[in-house]
């Protein structure tokens, strides 16, 4: 949704413009994931109902997806594809729509949808900038990407937007993230190359990128947050 696809297209050029050798495997079902795991894997959003099937075909690779979790792989997981890593994702009229567990944290449905543009301070990433559009509100312990500037982040209440755990990283920042977000982009990529040869990055012509973020941030630095009634 909201153009998450191209993430992968960034990560696959900046991997190219390094000479790294990038193979993307798109997985719907159990079958499509390689046996021999991944360096670095992307879960996007959807709607509910699609996260729930989605969920549910992914079941069976819940172990695995926890063990490359806990073992360092990367990973960028988007709105849905954030909110089902935890326990649950609970409805408006109490019921809850079982998740992963693949991390012990919650997700509420709020009255409202949370949308307008988010901007984030963080300290690893600096000016952090996208799109944000959610009716759930997500509530953990563990380390974010950092503190909300415009907009409502994980739940409109704490100031803090994401989910940082090891190299995996949960976010509600569409756009796509990761092309006006290039330091995010590379932890990803560094992450992976660091785990699998130990190689680390040789830095890119960011201008464009840079003066991109910059131009979002300044513009919308001063907005009014924004909500819409979550018929969902």
């Amino acid at each position: 949704m909201y153009g998450d696809r191209g993430n992968i297209i960034c990560l696959k050029k900046r991997c190219e413009w390094r000479g790294i050798s990038l193979r993307i495997e798109e997985i719907k079902n159990p079958d499509d994931a390689s046996k021999s795991g991944c360096d670095l894997f992307m879960i996007g959003g959807g709607s509910d109902r699609e996260q729930s099937i989605a969920t549910e075909r992914l079941t069976p690779l819940v172990k695995e997806i926890k063990a490359w979790v806990e073992d360092g792989v990367s990973a960028l997981t988007i709105c849905g594809g954030y909110q089902f890593l935890g326990d649950y994702y609970e409805m408006k009229n109490g019921e809850k729509l079982i998740g992963m567990g693949i991390l012990p944290f919650y997700t509420k449905a709020g009255d409202d949808r949370l949308m307008t543009n988010l901007l984030v301070e963080s300290e690893q990433f600096g000016n952090v900038v996208g799109f944000e559009n959610h009716g759930g509100k997500t509530y953990h312990n563990f380390s974010t990407i950092g503190k909300v500037i415009n907009g409502y982040g994980n739940n409109g209440d704490s100031g803090e937007e994401g989910l940082h755990y090891n190299n995996l990283i949960g976010t509600y920042l569409h756009g796509p993230i990761l092309p006006k977000n290039p330091r995010i982009a590379d932890y990803l990529i560094e992450k992976a190359c660091e785990r699998k040869t130990g190689r680390k990055l040789d830095p890119l012509e960011d201008a464009m990128e840079i003066e991109a973020n910059q131009a979002v941030w300044e513009r919308f630095r001063h907005s009014k947050r924004t909500k819409y009634k979550n018929e969902a």
